[in-house]
Formats: C-alpha cells, structure tokens, sequence
C-alpha cells in the first residue's frame, strides 16, 4: 500500500519530507499522494520544495495535483543524489513516478523564477526574484519541473503537467527509461495579476547528455517551445551541483555524453510558442545515433503553426555549427503527419538513416527542408514523401 504524507503533521513539503525519510529508513518502498486530507479543505499539495526520491522509491500521485507555491524555486520531483553543492554525483538506481487517474503537477501562481540559464529574470523571462538582492538573476535547473541524472532505471507514467516554468521534464546521463502518457499544457505566456507575461524555454521532455536505453511513448498536447527535445550539447565550462545552469550534473564534458538507443512513438501535439514538436540537438562532439521515431501528428493550429514538425541539428555557429557528418546518424523516421511551417527540417547533417511515410500538410514547403545543403545529408533514404 505504501505511506502517505496524510499521517504526519506540518507544512505540506514537511509532511511529504517525513514520509519519504521513513521510506529511507527501511531501504525504499512507495509514497503515495491522494488527495490531500487536512482540517482546512485543501485537496491539492501545495510544496514549497523539491519532493526528492531516493533510490528504489516509486511516488504514486493518485487522483491529485501537486503545485508549486509562490515562495518555492525548485523543482516539483528531483532524484536525491543531486541538487545545489553535490559535486559528485553518485548513480542510483529505481526510482519511478506513476500518476493514476486525474494527477497534475501545477506551477505556481507567480513564479520566483522562469526560464533556463541563459535568460535573465525580469528582462527576457517573467520572475518575481527579478532586482533582488541575493537572489540569482537568470534561470537554471531549479525551474525544470521533473529532474532526475544518474538514474539507471526510471519511469514517468501518467501524469501531466501545466505551466511549467522551463522544461517540464528533463534527464541527464539516465538509462533504461520510460516516459509514458504524459501530457502538457504551457503556452510560454500566462496572466499574472492581470498582466500577461513571458515564460520562456517551457519544453515538454529533454533528454540531455549521456542518455541511453529510454522509451518515450504516447505523449500530447502542447508546450511554449519544443515538446520533446533530445539535446547533446557539448559547451563545457560548470561542474555539476551549481546555480546559473540548466543542468544540474554540470556541462563539464565526460567519456560518455552521447544520447543512444532512444525510441518515440505515438506522439500528437505541437509547440504552441512555435518551436519544433520534436527537436534533435547534438554539438561540440557529442553525438546522437540510433533513434527510432514512429508515430508523429502535428496539431499546430492554422495561422498558428510551429516551426518544425521535427528539427535535426543546427547550423548556428553559436551552437557549434554543422556536426561531422556521422555524428547525427541511425535515424529511422517514419509514419509522420507533419502540420508546422517546416515538416522535417534538416538544418544540420544527417547520415545513415531512413525517412519514410510522410504526408506534409503545410503548402509552402516540402516533405524535408534542407537548412545547410544536401552536402551535410549521406546515405539518407528516403521513401513515400508526399
């Protein structure tokens, strides 16, 4: 059956602190959320803190919504072994995260803080710790809503998440995973006292560097930019368990920074802040092979559609320009419905790989736009493109 924060007593971040503590104690188990039961009426769990799953621990969020209060920046679920000061992070294994029925995770009425690392508060993204003294004046992984690194065998089931305040979900150096029936709902704009503000970088799921063995599958709905990004980016510079990143193990390179053996099937939404639905990223050496995509509707709205139904690498010095070609490689494409501004756009190299069954719905551009020329495209074939 599990423990529930509804035995203890406190806030509901101390209560949900206790119950996992005991979990702890005795070597892992389940922590169950239902609805909340407490003297004053409230239903949903209100937190002022990351809810952070140990080791062998499965969190089962029933037929309840977790928010995130006006006076937390932090994420709703983090894996234990990192966090603010953890240098070295240390791998652990199991931990998983099952919602059943109507589970939420909800961000905050006004939010401290928004967007990822390269964004100022205040200035590109909406925050109320923007001016203020002490506080950090840009975003970082603390915005992400779930985040796990160093997790070999994880799951995310079931859940969906609303206005987020950067990406909703994102991995770092995870394997053997499964992220499953997920859906989101952020449009990177949200009225706030009766002001309409900005929150950028509202990704659906990131995959970062060192991401292997995962299952992304039956996703929808709609995201203020992409809703699934797989990205690689090798910039170097910050060690892990430090603020003013996005990423929480640090950007630091390693001998295993490669994203690998990824499958994404049956996914139907768009980017509402007219991104990419699906983006692949890989920089600075690192590489992204052996992917698997089957099954893609795109359901931008007319007038309204994204960029790319599916984007791969980039041609953008600031990102590293063209990867050699082999480093974007064993892509199989297929079964595709593509509704953006491009269908799928290849606007770095690509090689090695099969595109096939693709119905483009968007007039002013073809099946496969080629950014940076042909030349960066090697032993790609392509089949029933219409």
């Amino acid at each position: 059956m599990g423990i529930t924060p509804n035995e203890f007593k406190g806030t509901d971040s101390e209560r949900i602190a206790q119950a996992l503590s005991v979990l702890k104690k005795q070597g892992g188990g389940t922590l169950r959320m239902p609805r909340r039961e407490d003297a004053d009426g409230r239903a949903f769990w209100l937190i002022d803190e990351a809810i952070l799953l140990d080791a062998d621990t499965t969190l089962i969020i029933e037929n309840c919504t977790i928010k995130l209060s006006d006076r937390c920046r932090d994420n709703f679920i983090r894996s234990a072994n990192c966090g603010y000061g953890i240098e070295n992070i240390q791998k652990i294994n199991n931990i998983h995260v099952v919602g059943i029925g109507d589970a939420v995770l909800l961000g905050a009425d006004n939010p401290r803080a928004t967007g990822d690392s390269a964004k100022k508060l205040g200035d590109r993204t909406y925050g109320t710790d923007a001016g203020k003294e002490g506080e950090t004046q840009t975003g970082d992984w603390r915005n992400i809503g779930v985040l796990m690194a160093y997790v070999d065998g994880f799951s995310v089931q079931g859940v969906s998440v609303v206005d987020s305040h950067c990406w909703a979900m994102s991995f770092e150096h995870c394997t053997n995973g499964l992220l499953s029936h997920l859906h989101f709902k952020s449009t990177s704009k949200k009225v706030i006292d009766g002001k309409t503000v900005t929150m950028l970088n509202q990704d659906g799921i990131d995959l970062r560097q060192g991401c292997h063995n995962i299952v992304i599958e039956a996703i929808t709905g709609y995201t203020g930019d992409d809703l699934i990004a797989l990205t690689a980016i090798g910039n170097g510079g910050r060690k892990a368990g430090v603020y003013g990143s996005t990423m929480v193990a640090g950007s630091l390179p390693t001998d295993d920074d490669d994203i690998t053996n990824i499958q994404i099937r049956n996914v139907t939404g768009h980017s509402a802040g007219r991104c990419q639905v699906i983006r692949f990223l890989n920089t600075g050496g690192n590489k992204i092979n052996h992917i698997i995509l089957d099954g893609l509707i795109d359901n931008s709205p007319k007038g309204f559609e994204s960029h790319a139904t599916i984007r791969i690498g980039d041609h953008n010095p600031n990102w590293g320009g063209v990867t050699p070609l082999g480093d974007t490689s064993g892509f199989i494409i297929t079964n595709v419905h593509g509704g953006s501004r491009n269908c799928i756009l290849i606007a770095g190299s690509l090689a090695n790989s099969i595109i096939s069954n693709v119905i483009n719905h968007y007039p002013d551009c073809g099946p496969v736009t080629y950014e940076s020329g042909q030349d960066y495209v090697k032993d790609v074939i392509m089949t029933n493109l219409k």
